[in-house]
């Protein structure tokens, strides 16, 4: 609808000047550079729909990969790159998809009226096209790769989109979908490299995963109560309760960090890395994890928590102070 209003404009404009209007080749000129800018426009909103700021949750892809001790390793590297790249493909086609599905719903919301699909900028046809080519080249590429990371990809696939149809409607269940989403990355990195995710790796991944879920559902409740929205936004809001809520997170947080403290003490950990001082890292891990806590209970704002944090400098700098922590303990200690 907006090329054609671009591409009439000259020629209205000439029909009612009274000495005629413009000479036919300034309308043929201006034609080209209305086209350019529906282009330009119509490529930022798909890429914003595809959402490339999330993309950072498909780093998971890569645990395996830092964990067993191979990030020096070309190929390895190589391999891990291209499963993450397909994860990046596959989640930018699952936010297309669910954009599409949830454009009534995201116009009834502060932030989400503003993505593109919502704001009439991108075309649903368009976005479920581009969600089909990114989809299926990404499980092409998986394939090429290795039999056993197309299956993870496609069984993550198959699950994001059963939770956007039916399972996100369903309190708890939408949580443990977006958690089991987190261990499919794991085991399509393991398996793009055939190194071995273990147990603990697995199990920190999924309570993590669980925490942050828990997190945003907090948030996005409480933003509901203030509004008077409890189901508009999200249908599973309404058989989440505040208090549990905010119980299911302080548990997990502890948990985690438990769970997390062990691992990097445990003899098998100690004996594969040659040392115990894996846990030096656990003091920023805490510091992340209270951070988002407080992200999400007692420093709201409009936009999830779960985005906030990628924008929060405190959450930033106890990442990184982790991640160099735990690299240089396991590869330059």
């Amino acid at each position: 609808m907006s090329t054609e209003r671009g591409l009439a404009a000259p020629s209205d404009r000439a029909s009612s000047d009274p000495g005629g209007g413009a000479p036919p080749t300034v309308a043929a000129q201006g034609e080209p550079a209305a086209r350019r800018r529906t282009a330009a426009g119509s490529v930022s909103a798909l890429i914003r729909t595809l959402r490339p700021h999330q993309w950072i949750k498909n780093l998971f892809v890569a645990t395996p990969l830092v964990f067993s001790r191979h990030l020096v390793d070309v190929e390895y590297v190589l391999r891990t790159g291209l499963a993450v790249l397909a994860f990046c493909a596959l989640s930018g086609a699952v936010y297309a998809f669910n954009d599409v599905r949830d454009a009534a719903a995201d116009r009834l919301h502060p932030t989400k009226r503003y993505r593109p699909i919502a704001a009439g900028e991108l075309s649903e046809g368009a976005a479920i096209a581009w969600a089909a080519l990114l989809a299926g080249g990404a499980l092409a590429g998986c394939l090429v790769i290795h039999w056993k990371l197309a299956a993870f990809a496609a069984a993550y696939l198959v699950q994001n989109v059963a939770y956007t149809l039916w399972l996100k409607q369903i309190a708890f269940v939408d949580v443990a979908t977006i958690a089991s989403g987190f261990l499919l990355r794991v085991l399509a990195g393991a398996a793009a490299t055939g190194v071995y995710a273990s147990r603990w790796l697995l199990l920190c991944t999924a309570l993590l995963a669980m925490f942050l879920g828990f997190g945003k559902r907090a948030h996005e409740l409480a933003w509901a109560e203030r509004t008077g929205r409890a189901t508009s936004t999200r249908a599973a809001l309404a058989s989440y309760r505040l208090p549990v809520l905010r119980l299911a997170l302080f548990a997990l947080a502890a948990v985690t960090l438990a769970t997390f403290g062990a691992y990097t003490l445990d003899a098998h950990t100690a004996a594969f890395f040659g040392t115990n001082r894996l846990i030096y890292s656990t003091p920023f891990v805490a510091l992340g994890i209270a951070r988002f806590l407080g992200l999400a209970l007692w420093w709201p704002k409009d936009e999830s928590p779960t985005e906030a944090m990628l924008k929060d400098k405190w959450f930033l700098l106890a990442l990184g102070a982790a991640a160099a922590t735990m690299l240089y303990v396991i590869y330059g200690g």
